[in-house]
C-alpha cells in the first residue's frame, strides 16, 4: 500500500511497520525525514514530479513509502490485555475520512483498542492513512465478524457499553469511569437497531442549532475525549 505526505512519512518511519519501499523527490528538502531514514540505514529511490504524480494523484509533498498492508487483530489480543478500559466500537464508518479522522483521535487520547466489523465499513486505504496523520502506526485495530457478539463478550470482561445516538441521555451526565467501549454508529444511519439494544447506556450531545446531527468523526471527538477525561 502506498501512502504519502511528510506526517505519515514521520510516524512509518518510526513505527515497527514494514516498509517495501521508499520514494522521495528529487528535491524534497526535509532534513528532519532524510535523517531518520539514514539513522535506519534505509533505501531510498530518487524519483521526478511526473514520476511521482504518476504513482498517486494525492498531495505526496515529496514523499512515497510502499507499506505492507494494515494487519488487523483478534478479538482474542483484548482478552489477554489486562490493562485494557477504553475502546472505541465503530458500527459501519463508511467514509475513509471519517475512519482516519477517528483513528488519529482515538491514538491522541489514548484509546486501547478499536473494533470494526470486517463488512460494510471503510477499509484501511491511502486516505485513512493521511487522514489519520499516520495514527495508524500507533493504534491497534481489532477486525470482528459479529458487532453483537463483540459488546456481549466485552461485556464479560466488565467493560460499560456506551452508545452513542440523537436520542438519548445528556453525554455530559454519564459516570465513565471504569472499563467503557464507546460505540460511535455511522455516518447515514447510526447505530444498528441490534448494536444499539445491546449498548448498557445512550448518550446523546445536544444540537442547539438547526442542523440535526454532527458529522460522525467530530462526533466521536466529543465522545472519546470526554470518557478520556476519567482515564
Amino acid at each position: 500500500m502506498l501512502v504519502y505526505g511528510k506526517n505519515v512519512a514521520r510516524e512509518v518511519l518510526n513505527s515497527n511497520i514494514k516498509i517495501n519501499e521508499i520514494y522521495i523527490l528529487d528535491t524534497f528538502n526535509s532534513e528532519e525525514i532524510l535523517n531518520i531514514i539514514k539513522k535506519n540505514n534505509l533505501k531510498f529511490t530518487i524519483k521526478n514530479q511526473s514520476e511521482m504524480s504518476k504513482m498517486t494523484k494525492e498531495p505526496h509533498q515529496g514523499i512515497i513509502i510502499d507499506i505492507e498492508d494494515y494487519k488487523f487483530l483478534d478479538f482474542e489480543e483484548i482478552k489477554k490485555d489486562e490493562k485494557t478500559n477504553f475502546i472505541v466500537v465503530l458500527d459501519h464508518i463508511e467514509d475513509p475520512r471519517n475512519f482516519g479522522a477517528i483513528i488519529r483521535t482515538c491514538e491522541c487520547a489514548g484509546v486501547n483498542y478499536i473494533i470494526i466489523p470486517n463488512k460494510k465499513t471503510s477499509e484501511i486505504t491511502p486516505a485513512v492513512v493521511k487522514t489519520s496523520s499516520g495514527a495508524l502506526a500507533n493504534i491497534k485495530i481489532v477486525q470482528v465478524s459479529n458487532l453483537r457478539n463483540a459488546l456481549l463478550n466485552l461485556k464479560k470482561l466488565n467493560f460499560w457499553i456506551i452508545g452513542t445516538d440523537a436520542q438519548g441521555e445528556d453525554y455530559t451526565k454519564i459516570n465513565y469511569k471504569g472499563k467503557v467501549a464507546l460505540v460511535i454508529g455511522s455516518e447515514g444511519f447510526g447505530l444498528k437497531h441490534i448494536v444499539k439494544e445491546t449498548c448498557d447506556i445512550i448518550a446523546s450531545i445536544p444540537i442547539k442549532g438547526k442542523v440535526n446531527s454532527l458529522n460522525a468523526s467530530v462526533a466521536a471527538g466529543i465522545m472519546i475525549y470526554e470518557v478520556a477525561k476519567e482515564r
